[in-house]
């Protein structure tokens, strides 16, 4: 597939209002950022970022590419705020992890409009995952304290459930968007809290925000095309 037949098949399959809103969306986020005054690693992060969870939802391939870039400019911005679970997940596993989400997802590909395939864990899968996620978002709780974090509990649970979301992703299951909801509420009160402490992060409480709603809307999404076995 050459460069114009992949870029031809990520701008397919959009409905009419997401061509319209999800655009507006971040041109808005862009603005307010500006007007803010923000650091330029939070904007490129925020606006990557939202790209890279968008093209997601919509099972694109082009969303690990978007990650790539949301990522290295998210890890500085955590180092800045010592966010030190952020800066681990970030560099250590989100970064080589888009890799891996796009041999995977290359496999499970619609033809028709170069889409993955969704899927959806057993009941006893989702117990083990989230019975894994209880107990090490516990052991990471005293880690990152012991480290001197910012913010031990909301870094920690945050870090651990983007790991496992991040898996369940790259297994194109449905399930990481409860995750992904719980992960992105948590960080709007993070980096809320970091905003108020005097970090030039708003744009970054913009992308939480809107990677909060966007996650409530693929989760709708996902449900009804796994409902209906499109």
């Amino acid at each position: 597939m050459n460069i114009l037949e992949f870029a031809k098949g990520e701008l397919s399959g959009w409905g009419k209002y997401e061509r319209i809103i999800f655009p507006l969306e971040i041109l808005l986020i862009t603005l307010i950022a500006i007007y803010m005054k923000d650091k330029t690693a939070a904007l490129i992060s925020a606006i990557c970022g939202i790209c890279a969870t968008i093209t997601a939802g919509k099972g694109k391939i082009s969303c690990y590419m978007f990650g790539m870039i949301s990522n290295i400019c998210y890890s500085y911005i955590s180092f800045k705020n010592a966010f030190w679970g952020n800066l681990c997940l970030n560099m250590l596993y989100y970064f080589p992890m888009q890799f891996v989400g796009i041999s995977k997802w290359k496999k499970h590909l619609k033809h028709d409009k170069q889409e993955i395939y969704k899927t959806a864990l057993s009941k006893k899968e989702r117990i083990l995952y989230f019975s894994g996620a209880f107990l090490l978002s516990l052991v990471g709780y005293f880690l990152l304290k012991y480290f001197g974090d910012s913010n031990p509990l909301i870094d920690s649970v945050t870090t651990v459930l983007s790991v496992i979301a991040f898996i369940l992703t790259v297994k194109r299951c449905i399930e990481q968007w409860y995750l992904w909801t719980v992960v992105n509420g948590l960080c709007v009160i993070m980096w809320t809290v970091a905003y108020f402490n005097g970090s030039q992060c708003f744009a970054t409480i913009l992308m939480w925000s809107t990677y909060f709603v966007l996650g409530l809307y693929f989760l709708h999404n996902w449900n009804k095309e796994i409902k209906n076995g499109v």
